[in-house]
C-alpha cells in the first residue's frame, strides 16, 4: 500500500508522515530530505546557484539513501546538517531544477518499489505517485505554520521573529506554487486535512480512520 502526504512548509506533514508510518509499520519516505541533501552537497562544493546545469551534474553523481530516520549522503549521515537555515534557503535551487527533480522522483519510485510506504513532500500525489492508494494534503493557517517553524528555529538555537518567519514562509509558498516542475498542488483525489489545533496523535488517528474508510482494513506490514 502506498500513502502520499503533500502540503506546504510547516504544515506538519513530515512529523505526521513519520508517526503514521510508525503506527502502520510502513516504510517512511522523506522526499524533502533528498532535495536538502543535494543542496548541502552544492554548498559544500561551492556550486554557483546561477548555473543549474552544474548543480544537476553534481546531483547525478551523489549517492542519497534514506535509512530509517537517517539521511545518508555518499555514505555520510547528514540528517542534522540538512536541517540548518543555510541548507533550507538553498534547497529551492535543487527543487526547482527539472533534471534534479526527474532523477530524484525516479529514485523515490525505486525506493518505494512494492513496499508499504508513507511518502511525503510537495508533489508525491501529483507527480511521483499519481496512482497511490490514498492521498492526503495537510495544511494549516499561515499563522499556525509560522508559529511551528519559529518554535523549530528556537529549538535549534536560531534567532528570528514571528514576522520574519511569516514573511519568509509566504515567499516560499509562492515559489512552491509557481515552480515549473513538481509545483505544490493538491491532487484532485487527495483528502485535505487542516491541522490547526490538532496534536500529531489526533492527525494520525484521523488519517488512519480515512484510510480504513477508503481501502478497508490496513494490511499488516513488516516495513517491506
Amino acid at each position: 500500500m502506498l500513502i502520499t502526504i503533500d502540503g506546504p512548509a510547516a504544515s506538519g506533514k513530515s512529523t505526521v508522515a513519520r508517526a503514521l508510518a510508525e503506527r502502520l509499520r510502513f516504510q517512511y519516505l522523506d522526499t524533502g530530505a533528498m532535495y536538502r541533501a543535494v543542496a548541502l552537497a552544492g554548498l559544500r562544493r561551492g556550486v554557483d546557484w546561477m548555473q543549474p546545469d552544474a548543480l544537476a551534474t553534481l546531483a547525478a553523481k551523489l549517492d542519497i539513501e534514506l535509512v530509517d530516520d537517517r539521511v545518508l549522503l555518499d555514505g555520510e549521515d547528514v540528517s542534522r546538517e540538512i536541517r540548518t537555515p543555510e541548507v533550507t534557503a538553498a534547497t529551492r535551487y535543487a527543487a526547482d531544477n527539472p533534471a534534479i527533480r526527474a532523477r530524484l522522483v525516479a529514485l523515490q519510485r525505486a525506493m518505494a518499489g512494492r513496499r508499504n510506504v508513507v511518502t511525503e513532500g510537495r508533489d508525491q500525489g501529483t507527480v511521483a505517485f499519481p496512482e497511490a492508494d490514498r492521498k492526503f494534503f495537510l495544511t494549516a493557517s499561515p499563522e499556525e505554520r509560522a508559529r511551528r517553524r519559529l518554535a523549530d528555529l528556537h529549538r535549534q538555537g536560531e534567532s528570528a521573529t514571528f514576522e520574519e518567519v511569516l514573511d519568509a514562509q509566504r515567499q516560499r509558498d509562492r515559489r512552491d506554487a509557481a515552480r515549473p516542475v513538481g509545483p505544490l498542488a493538491k491532487a484532485a483525489d487527495a483528502v485535505e486535512v487542516v491541522t490547526d489545533g490538532m496534536t500529531v496523535d489526533e492527525v494520525v488517528a484521523r488519517l488512519v480512520e480515512l484510510i480504513r474508510r477508503h481501502v478497508g482494513p490496513i494490511p499488516p506490514s513488516d516495513g517491506r
